[in-house]
């Protein structure tokens, strides 16, 4: 296939579906691409916290245990999979599937090469994330494959699925598929080929220029456009809840694109003014008042965006703790300064 170079490899290792993905070792800032924030973060400390209300999806189901096989045990088996690959497909609240393409586990360990280490681009709370390239379509793509011993677990996952098949927009990063296969959980998406908008802004290489004032204000419009989309075209609201520069992915045109839609909920509907739920985010990122009360509301993610805003303008990060003591917050520091 050759679609990049973790592929120029001289010999096909055996695909092996029972062990492909089995190691989680390592670290990498680069997991802030396609949902990694809950591990490095950027560097901003705390990551998220476990909160569990979500909306309301269907659990993958186990297939039902056959005790003893008749004479039909070929079609009993059949059945049994067949049981077992539909439970395993998510499902909005109404029992609706959701129209993501599916993959299988040997597809996706194809794409990766067996998950080599040349194809790592970096990990996070939900898992590692590799680049792969699809051997049905040749597309390049981003494989997030979820870390079963991790924080985060099927309804992360689910909620992912779900947000990104119903909302579509230009500064929404695109979910190709997933796959469910047994207790295999990995998502599919657009390969982004400039990372995350915190790898241009911190910890910058000496060979490598920093972003210019125009690249800036491009990609802070394009961010918030999209979340513009969210809060104000669909239908109910959707507050993103982890707006941050590590979840701003950017193309080779510096088109940035929201990622990681595993803590997202659905904002207040009618006269209610939130949505009541424990407080979940990143440190220095999160809104004061929502992780006060824990009442969430559009400009939660606003003020996040703020935060975000203040990063581009100052190249400081949300959080510093190697800086003197009163300018480890980049808000505080920020409302002092002009104090």
């Amino acid at each position: 296939m050759g679609c990049f170079s973790c592929f120029d490899s001289p010999a096909d290792e055996q695909l092996n579906p029972k062990a492909g993905g089995g190691r989680y070792g390592g670290s990498s800032v680069a997991a802030a691409a396609y949902g990694g924030g809950g591990g490095s973060g950027g560097g901003v400390g705390g990551g998220r916290q476990g909160e569990r209300g979500y909306p309301e999806l269907q659990h993958p189901m186990a297939a039902p245990r056959i005790e003893k096989l008749s004479a039909g045990a070929g079609n009993i088996r059949a059945k049994s999979n067949a049981i077992a690959r539909e439970a395993s497909v998510p499902k909005d609240s109404n029992g609706n599937a959701i129209s993501a393409q599916t993959f299988t586990f040997r597809e996706l360990a194809t794409a990766t090469r067996n998950f080599r280490q040349e194809c790592f681009l970096g990990e996070g709370g939900f898992g590692r994330v590799y680049m792969g390239c699809l051997e049905s379509t040749g597309q390049v793509v981003a494989i997030k494959q979820l870390n079963r011993d991790g924080l985060q677990g099927n309804r992360e996952f689910l909620v992912e699925v779900l947000m990104l098949s119903l909302l579509h927009h230009q500064n929404l990063v695109s979910l190709i598929g997933y796959c469910a296969d047994g207790d295999q959980r990995l998502l599919v998406y657009e390969y982004m080929a400039f990372g995350s908008l915190e790898d241009h802004l911190h910890d910058l290489p000496l060979d490598k220029v920093a972003l210019d004032w125009s690249s800036r204000m491009k990609i802070a419009a394009g961010a918030a456009k999209g979340l513009e989309y969210l809060h104000d075209k669909a239908n109910p609201p959707v507050i993103y809840r982890d707006f941050k520069s590590s979840n701003i992915l950017l193309d080779e045109n510096f088109h940035p694109k929201l990622s990681d839609f595993g803590l997202a909920k659905l904002g207040p509907v009618g006269d209610k003014s939130h949505v009541s739920t424990r407080v979940m985010g990143t440190y220095g990122y999160c809104a004061p008042e929502y992780a006060m009360t824990g009442q969430l509301t559009i400009k939660s993610d606003v003020y996040s965006f703020g935060v975000v805003l203040l990063e581009l303008i100052t190249g400081r990060r949300a959080i510093d703790s190697t800086r003197p003591h009163g300018e480890q917050n980049l808000v505080s520091w920020v409302s002092y300064s002009y104090h």
